[in-house]
């Protein structure tokens, strides 16, 4: 054997350059013919056999088991191309089996390879830290499968071709859950989400969007509701969809009611009331869908008790505390944002729901017992007196024969339990339902829905009379 491993010492000197024959048996070195490869190892029979290291030109390197001239077996391969290195099984010079791959730009795989590709169950760590556990098939997520994203999403059901396919769970970091059908990555066929808002729907996705989902919101009723003084209402609420059928996919939004007066009254409106302002106490008027302009007006509710601040809406402080709720939200709503600081927090909500707030049950919402309530501090109601004014007409204000606008401040000596019982005074009134859910069901929030009432003084027997109608209302 000696003898042996000298003559192929021997040889490998005297053959090194120019090339010879390689190593017959045991331990020697050789540079192939055209120079890229050079071998140093184990022989047999003229052939690699055992372990070796192969080098080449390029940079590149094997080392570990040959068996019959082939890398064979365990080993280690290093791409100098791509940088990346694998460390395992073998079959005829391609990574087979189990094994380890290491990838330059970040990243590694353990599992299943065949033919150099990932194929079989495997772990995939990539150079984003995303992970996925599962079924691979030419390198490529495919079959059963879990996976993490770096945003803190999981997933965890089919795959096809390295894309979310079939039926699967994905659970959103902010807490939101959807299962049901998946094509090409997006969710698509039938599924049900519960969204991080406590919004629930239930049905046809197509391309990653609800089909059946609400679009508008509508409060149903008469164009113009005609209200007595003082009397209370119940609102219902729609949500609908673009074709105008209900939403009853959809469980869970947030809707809250606001209203306001109207700001600005034409001198025709002889016996309708409106408000002069302090400057304290001034609001950036709403548009209306109805022509008109108003300001932020409290409601009040009968059947409040001894509630949270948020939620009281009888009394006179829990009318200032709903006036001021309403009258940010208003302004939030110029501004087409709802604003988080209005309304409690989405944990809190999911909790309770104030008295102004109510949720959605398959599309649609009840507001029951709502009125308005006296008018807020720093607003002073100004009304037609019946007597004419002496002395004709002045340019601007009524004309002979009609009333004459007087302000008229709340009595002196009243208590302010008395002064909260009064009722909203006989006017223009706009309700306004907002959806105030937080955050916004798949960031998008619903378009505010507007009432218009007209409210008639009690007695009066019959609603407020507009210029056009007939003849002017007894008072």
């Amino acid at each position: 054997m000696a003898s042996a491993r000298e003559g192929s010492t021997n040889s490998r000197l005297t053959d090194r350059d120019p090339p010879g024959r390689p190593p017959q048996d045991g331990y020697g070195v050789y540079v192939y013919p055209n120079s890229f490869f050079r071998y140093e190892g184990e022989w047999k029979g003229g052939k690699k056999h055992g372990r070796g290291k192969l080098l080449f030109k390029d940079g590149s390197y094997y080392e570990g088991e040959f068996a019959e001239g082939e890398i064979t077996g365990e080993g280690c391969r290093h791409w100098a191309l791509s940088g990346n290195t694998y460390t395992g099984q073998f079959v005829l010079g391609e990574p087979q089996g189990h094994g380890v791959m290491k990838y330059k730009a970040g990243g590694r795989y353990e599992g299943e390879l065949s033919h150099g590709m990932r194929e079989g169950h495997g772990h995939l760590v990539d150079a984003d830290g995303q992970v996925y556990w599962g079924s691979f098939h030419k390198n490529k997520q495919h079959g059963q499968g879990r996976m993490v994203f770096r945003n803190g999403d999981e997933y965890e059901g089919d795959w096809v071709q390295g894309q979310r396919q079939g039926h699967g769970v994905l659970r959103r970091a902010d807490g939101s859950t959807y299962e049901g059908q998946w094509h090409r990555g997006v969710f698509s066929g039938l599924g049900n989400m519960a969204h991080c808002s406590g919004v629930v729907y239930r049905g046809i996705w197509i391309n990653g969007h609800p089909v059946a989902r609400a679009t508008r919101m509508v409060i149903l009723g008469p164009e113009m509701m005609d209200v007595v003084q003082g009397c209370s209402l119940t609102l219902t609420v729609e949500l609908q969809q673009d074709n105008g059928e209900i939403a009853t996919s959809e469980d869970g939004r947030v809707l809250e009611i606001s209203a306001g007066i109207r700001y600005v009254q034409l001198a025709a409106y002889s016996d309708v009331s409106f408000f002069r302002v302090d400057d304290g106490h001034t609001r950036t008027p709403i548009q209306t869908p109805f022509g008109f302009q108003c300001i932020p007006y409290p409601l009040t509710s009968s059947t409040s008790g001894a509630q949270e601040p948020e939620a009281a809406l009888g009394g006179a402080g829990a009318n200032s505390v709903l006036s001021h709720l309403c009258l940010r939200h208003l302004e939030a709503f110029l501004l087409f944002v709802v604003l988080r600081t209005s309304f409690p927090s989405a944990r809190t909500r999911a909790a309770r729901c104030p008295e102004a707030c109510r949720r959605v049950e398959r599309g649609c919402a009840q507001f029951s017992d709502v009125r308005l309530g006296p008018p807020p501090p720093g607003y002073h109601p100004i009304l037609f007196l019946d007597s004419p004014l002496e002395g004709g007409g002045r340019p601007g204000g009524p004309e002979p024969g009609r009333t004459a606008p007087t302000a008229q401040d709340p009595p002196g000596g009243g208590s302010r339990q008395a002064e909260s019982e009064r009722p909203g005074l006989a006017g223009e009134y706009v309700v306004l339902v907002c959806d105030v859910t937080t955050p916004p069901f798949l960031g998008h929030t619903l378009p505010t829905a507007f009432k218009h009432l007209r409210v008639s003084a009690k007695g009066a027997g019959q609603r407020p009379h507009i210029p056009g109608e007939g003849p002017e209302a007894p008072r």
